[in-house]
């Protein structure tokens, strides 16, 4: 189900999660992880100007080759740091080093990879998703793990559950999840129709029961996404299965979007299907 597992890495904060979730998930799912860096190919010209100083480098004419350089040496590092990790805990990986805009090399790579483990927030407390994980998570051709601010093994998993073909999908993964993991399943129905709500319902318990797993249904009204951070944060839930994006770029810019308010405020890693 999880055997190929792509994990972005950058060195920060948000990335020293991320690896941990990627990990426990190749010890639970006996699992490869392919480690890679991307060295990002629009940090040239003047905005390497800016940032010299910062890292103590006098301005040269060769200086965006010599930034280049520096910027291979950190990546290098952080992948070395990471296969040093991975043998320590007996995990099959793999480390590549790529070049060019970030989000895209990440998703020429998921092509491969059964899953995409990312860092979340910009910072625990800004509520700011990066515009590296808004590009992944919109353009991924496979699922994406969002990891959160830091790892707790995962034992009280959420679904959230409208009926939608994307919402489906998210449950199809969901139930190959706890399944292999022998956990429990808490299924959320957000209801807009009530005269809906028990087609919705019904249809998620007929397909969950092949699987095997105890399912706890609970259906609340109001904004989902207002609904879904709430009972992830009042009920101690350490995931999120959710369908993801449901509509256009242009009308989410002008509405809104579940899946993004989600994103920035959730209090635990999301598994986004789309």
């Amino acid at each position: 189900m999880l055997k190929n597992i792509l994990l972005p890495i950058d060195g920060s904060e948000k990335s020293s999660s991320a690896v941990e979730y990627a990990l426990w998930l190749a010890e639970k799912f006996s699992g490869h992880i392919i480690g890679e860096h991307v060295i990002d190919a629009l940090v040239e010209g003047t905005v390497l100007d800016d940032i010299s100083g910062s890292l103590g480098i006098e301005p040269e004419l060769d200086f965006p080759s010599r930034m280049r350089e520096i910027f291979t040496e950190r990546g290098e590092k952080a992948l070395e740091d990471l296969s040093r990790v991975c043998g320590s805990r007996g995990v099959s990986h793999e480390t590549v080093l790529d070049i060019g805009v970030v989000a895209d090399e990440i998703c020429k790579r998921a092509r491969m990879a059964d899953v995409v483990v990312l860092g979340g927030q910009e910072s625990p407390r800004s509520g700011l998703l990066s515009r590296t994980a808004d590009s992944v998570t919109r353009q991924s051709p496979h699922p994406v793990f969002m990891a959160g601010a830091s790892f707790k093994p995962i034992q009280q998993p959420l679904l959230a559950y409208d009926g939608s073909r994307r919402a489906h999908a998210a449950m199809e993964l969901a139930a190959e999840f706890c399944s292999h993991l022998k956990i429990p399943l808490t299924v959320l129905h957000v209801s807009k129709d009530e005269s809906t709500t028990t087609k919705v319902v019904t249809e998620a318990k007929s397909y969950l029961a092949s699987y095997g797993i105890g399912i706890n249904v609970e259906v609340d009204t109001g904004y989902p996404e207002e609904r879904i951070v709430y009972h992830l944060a009042h009920h101690d839930h350490d995931l999120l299965f959710i369908g993801a994006y449901g509509h256009r770029r242009i009308i989410e810019m002008v509405l809104g979007s579940t899946t993004e308010y989600v994103l920035r405020n959730s209090p635990c890693p999301i598994f986004l299907r789309r």
